[in-house]
This record gives structure tokens, C-alpha cells and sequence, in this order.
């Protein structure tokens, strides 16, 4: 991984990234995550799936990239107005293959 990779930023909102690869909120989606890049569960009535992160107690949250595994860390876009590339996951395979899934599932 290029460790100079930058997704583009607006501000300094998470919600407008845009992905080295060109996925946004809008596309693909972008997936908050926990510090090793699984999906976080955003609560709700039902109980919290097994591939599912909690929501880390700290708040520091990350944001995924399900189309290619970028992952941002959100307090460096926050704080900074950039959104560098913090590290990468596999989306295809387990466990994060089927944390993306269920956290699709949770949200339709």
C-alpha cells in the first residue's frame, strides 16, 4: 500500500469522503468501523450479530471502504480536514466479508 494514499474531504466531514478508489456514501457506501477495520453495530432492537464490532467505548471510530478495504480514521479527518489512508482489510474474505454483509443487511 502506497502510504501517501489520500481520499478527498470536504470540510472536515467524514460523510463526504471519497474514496482513492471513487466510492462515496452515495455508491457503494462507506461502513464506520472499529480500529481493525470490522463494521461497527449502530445499535438498534436487535441484539448485536457476532460479526458485528461493538461501538468502541472511546468513540474512536474508523471509516471503511467495502468496495476496496481503505480504511480512514475518522479523528484524522476531524481534526485535520484530510483523510489519509490509515491501513487496509480484505473485504473478500472472513471476518470482514461477513461483517460488511450483515451490517447491509441490518440496514435494508
Amino acid at each position: 500500500m502506497d502510504n501517501n494514499e489520500t481520499a478527498t474531504v470536504m470540510g472536515h466531514d467524514v460523510t463526504t469522503i471519497t474514496c482513492v478508489c471513487g466510492n462515496t456514501v452515495s455508491q457503494a457506501g462507506l461502513i464506520q468501523a472499529n480500529s481493525d477495520g470490522v463494521p461497527v453495530y449502530a445499535g438498534g432492537k436487535t441484539p448485536i450479530p457476532d460479526t458485528l464490532a461493538e461501538w468502541p467505548s472511546d468513540e474512536d471510530l474508523y471509516t471503511l471502504c467495502p468496495s476496496c478495504g481503505r480504511v480512514y480514521r475518522d479523528a484524522t479527518i476531524e481534526e485535520t480536514g484530510t483523510a489519509p489512508v490509515a491501513f487496509r482489510v480484505d473485504v473478500t474474505a472472513a471476518p470482514i466479508a461477513e461483517a460488511i454483509r450483515d451490517h447491509w443487511n441490518l440496514s435494508s
